[in-house]
């Protein structure tokens, strides 16, 4: 049920303070002294209005790895952070490979309600690279999937990559692979580099990242077809896909919060809630991957929220699982690492948190500007607050987080999808 709110003072995209008029699921008025009327008045003065947040690369877990999210928790967790919808990836139990799959998550959060998730489809049959998906009835599915990735698997066959590539031109679709070639990744726990040799860990060199890159990119520019790189990680695979779009590739890139802050340097202390897949990088990766993502080379920011049980991270590093949650966060890092920094503004993390995914994966009603007449999609951030991260900050079902006990700034206030609050004074709906 939709609600009749009136946000007072809130400072649009970063820009002069407006009072936001919410009715009917839609943005009915925009304006300064509003008179509240029947409405519930909600004081955001000085508040951050952005868009509300489109992941492109989240986990759910749901079917089959309940034990580490659902689609409610999960929900919970990005409305937390600002996020009015999500992509879920495909790497659940059974895989997201078919039409009756995608539906059934479709139709999980639609019964949650907090967010808009838009399943992903596997593009391969069980994400094992060796025959496509049902792409096609995916896409013409009532969950209208647009895109298709393996994540947590390379697609590394380059026929196969080539034959989605080409298949999913029919109905605007996209590919969206997980750059890693799996030969030079074999055993690999963390980043190839100065570290690694001092702890004695087997490394994920760069290049495993930047070779599958380079040759994606052009297949893509081959075929004619639109190619996204996932949680694009080094300094080289920047430099690649700068080049790709100079060439004119329909390609574009994501990168996560964690990789816009956190450096192979916290391996050593063996917390496994620093193991991610791509790892953590050298500094100079960091750097490298801030000021891509500041002059455009990277299009968007994505969390590769990744939940798991306790037990999978509390255990010797070389058993523990990959992946950290980053839905409660991601706003918090973005601010610190960009905005902070002065490399982005409020106007463009709009851009890159709401806008670009949106138009990426094609999702209607979202990422729309804040304007009249718009679907009332929408977050309110506190960029004044600053706090520890805390396990308190975290909705979801797993607390593998990275942040755990670091300071950042900022705090979501409200939260509202489909004109009602899914987040009111920092709290989460029922």
């Amino acid at each position: 049920m939709t609600e009749n709110l009136l946000f007072r003072g809130a400072r649009i995209e970063g820009g002069d303070a407006a009072d936001i008029r919410v009715e009917g699921g839609r943005i009915t008025e925009i304006g300064s002294g509003l008179d509240a009327g029947a409405a519930r008045p909600i004081d955001v003065q000085g508040h951050i209005a952005l868009p509300g947040l489109v992941d492109l690369h989240t986990h759910l877990r749901e079917p089959g790895y309940e034990a580490s999210e659902t689609v409610l928790t999960g929900s919970r967790a990005a409305a937390a952070g600002g996020y009015t919808a999500v992509f879920a990836m495909p790497n659940t139990s059974p895989v997201a490979d078919t039409a009756g799959v995608v539906e059934q998550e479709l139709a999980l959060g639609e019964a949650a309600g907090l967010v808009t998730v838009q399943p992903i489809g596997a593009v391969t049959i069980g994400q094992k690279g060796e025959r496509l998906a049902e792409l096609g009835a995916m896409a013409t599915s009532r969950a209208r999937v647009r895109v298709f990735s393996d994540d947590g698997f390379c697609v590394w066959d380059p026929l196969i990559m080539r034959r989605a590539l080409e298949y999913v031109k029919a109905f605007d679709g996209v590919v969206a692979q997980h750059a890693q070639d799996p030969r030079l990744t074999e055993g690999a726990q963390m980043n190839e580099g100065r570290v690694s040799a001092e702890l004695g860990l087997a490394g994920w060199p760069a290049v495993a990242e930047e070779s599958i890159i380079a040759r994606d990119v052009l297949l893509a520019e081959h075929v004619g077809s639109r190619l996204h790189v996932c949680h694009l990680s080094t300094a080289g695979s920047v430099d690649i896909i700068r080049w790709a779009k100079r060439r004119g590739v329909n390609v574009t890139a994501e990168v996560t919060p964690h990789h816009l802050l956190l450096t192979d340097e916290l391996v050593r202390g063996y917390d496994a809630r620093y193991k991610v897949n791509p790892p953590l990088r050298r500094d100079e990766d960091v750097q490298a991957v801030r000021e891509g993502l500041a002059d455009g080379t990277i299009d968007i920011v994505a969390t590769d929220h990744a939940p798991h049980p306790t037990e999978a991270k509390t255990c010797e590093w070389p058993a523990a699982a990959n992946g950290m949650v980053g839905l409660e966060s991601a706003l918090r890092v973005v601010h610190q690492a960009m905005v902070q920094t002065g490399l982005l503004d409020w106007a463009d993390v709009a851009r890159v948190m709401s806008r670009t995914p949106a138009a990426i994966g094609r999702l209607e009603g979202h990422g729309r500007p804040i304007a009249v007449g718009e679907p009332a999609e929408l977050t309110f951030y506190d960029a004044d607050a600053n706090g520890v991260f805390a396990a308190s900050d975290l909705r979801g079902r797993s607390r593998n987080s990275p942040y755990l006990g670091r300071e950042l700034p900022g705090s979501v206030r409200y939260t509202v999808h489909g004109g009602r609050l899914t987040v009111d004074a920092g709290e989460v709906t029922a």
